[in-house]
């Protein structure tokens, strides 16, 4: 807001114009200074002509899962992509984590079998969770008794509409939706090489800025026409590259969004590898995201074999700075824990994690390694997966199985790629074999 208060101070404009551009580009979610109607004509073209552009990343490619998680090939301005991803009703990763998003994912389970699967147990699980929400008319809208008033009928509408107008929900609730879940990305590629992931391949292109970063987010929900306020968006920074290495624009973009979008920070959650400065950095922040450490290993020696950036700073340190993070109430850390079979998957490792977060106001989300093409691991079985839950939850660690999205098109964890073909200056989706 300050910088468009300048922009405008030196075109002789008094400070409300910085707010009419501030709504425009971040309530009305606008595509291009024309559509900033509050500015007269005159002043449109006068910024116009000075060399400013209002406009939003371009969706130039979508790929659509069997349940229901969409990946967006964004395309900035200067032609380079990055991969955002959207996932109606979420992944789960918020269960246990103190925030309002934690209470609606609650009553969620996912199995070791549903998370080790393929395919088509992502499309059984997508039809069991369909059958848990609000029933529908035909139309996509929830029952009513013809005032508009929800009615009981045992799914979304009863658990959350009772006696209350159904015109005062939002889109995805019309669809049958409690919440969705967007990963935005933060860099073009990443430099931390984690040897289980796709992205470490591309290595680093460059930073994103803060309005390339908030604006993947701007132009899903324009999309699928979401309304701030009455749909529940969850946020997280999970997608391509590392935020920590992009830290000033990615705590730029939170504030863009909490203050300009209307989103709040208790709904967006940042994953990091583990890069000390910016936990350190992050410790000090007054409106910040929930913090997911990328943990992935129970000692030093795994670790640095799958994360050589353990080398820099190593388990023992990120702990202490995780540590020193003053914690909103009912907040937790969640420590992401990527299983690979055979590596970092066996009881031995189970009481290795139990020891390193004794103590700690910790959450665990094991999240079953998701395939890719060229690399060499493969997946843990069901019953290792269950076995290492079981032992951090019977050793007072909640855990929760995150819930694979978009296996199929290559969405989930670990899988974003920037698939893209670059002939004759074309761009599209590369058909990857699963």
């Amino acid at each position: 807001m300050g910088e468009l208060t300048e922009l405008m101070a030196g075109l002789g404009q008094k400070p409300y114009r910085a707010r009419q551009v501030w709504e425009g580009l971040y309530k009305q979610r606008v595509g291009s200074l024309e559509e900033v109607t509050t500015l007269p004509v005159l002043l449109r073209a006068e910024l116009a002509a000075t060399g400013w552009v209002v406009g939003l990343p371009v969706m130039a490619q979508t790929a659509v899962s069997v349940d229901g998680t969409e990946r967006y090939l964004m395309r900035m301005a200067d032609g380079e992509t990055v991969e955002t991803v959207w996932m109606p009703d979420g992944d789960g990763g918020e269960r246990g984590d103190g925030s309002e998003a934690a209470v609606e994912e609650a009553g969620e389970v996912e199995t070791a079998e549903e998370a080790v699967a393929g395919v088509e147990a992502d499309s059984s699980a997508a039809l069991r969770n369909d059958s848990q929400k609000g029933k529908s008319n035909g139309n996509g809208e929830g029952k009513s008794n013809g005032g508009g008033e929800a009615v009981g009928d045992g799914g979304y509408w009863s658990r959350r509409g009772a006696g209350r107008d159904i015109r005062n929900f939002g889109t995805l609730a019309e669809k049958g939706f409690r919440r969705a879940t967007i990963c935005i990305s933060s860099q073009v590629g990443c430099a931390v090489n984690c040897q289980f992931c796709l992205t470490a391949k591309l290595g680093i292109r460059r930073n994103l800025t803060a309005g390339e970063i908030a604006g993947q987010v701007a132009a899903v929900l324009n999309r699928h026409g979401i309304q701030i306020g009455k749909d529940r968006i969850n946020l997280v920074f999970m997608g391509m590259g590392e935020p920590f290495l992009n830290y000033d624009e990615f705590m730029k973009s939170v504030r863009l969004l909490v203050e300009g979008m209307g989103i709040p920070e208790s709904r967006m959650t940042v994953s990091t590898s583990g890069i000390l400065p910016g936990i350190e950095a992050f410790a000090k922040e007054t409106v910040r995201p929930k913090l997911a450490l990328s943990l992935n290993a129970s000692n030093d020696g795994v670790r640095e074999e799958i994360m050589p950036i353990t080398r820099k700073w190593n388990i023992a340190a990120l702990l202490e700075a995780v540590q020193k993070i003053p914690l909103r109430n009912r907040e937790w850390v969640t420590f992401e824990y990527v299983l690979l079979g055979g590596v970092n998957d066996q009881p031995v490792h189970a009481r290795e994690v139990l020891a390193l977060l004794a103590g700690m106001r910790a959450k665990v989300n094991l999240i079953v390694w998701n395939p890719g093409p060229g690399i060499a691991y493969h997946q843990p079985t069901p019953e290792d997966v269950a076995v290492f839950q079981g032992m951090l939850i019977e050793g007072g660690i909640a855990t929760y199985i995150r819930r694979p999205r978009g296996r199929d098109i290559y969405a989930a964890c670990g899988q974003l790629k920037r698939t893209v073909a670059e002939e004759s200056g074309v761009q599209g989706l590369v058909a990857i074999g699963v």
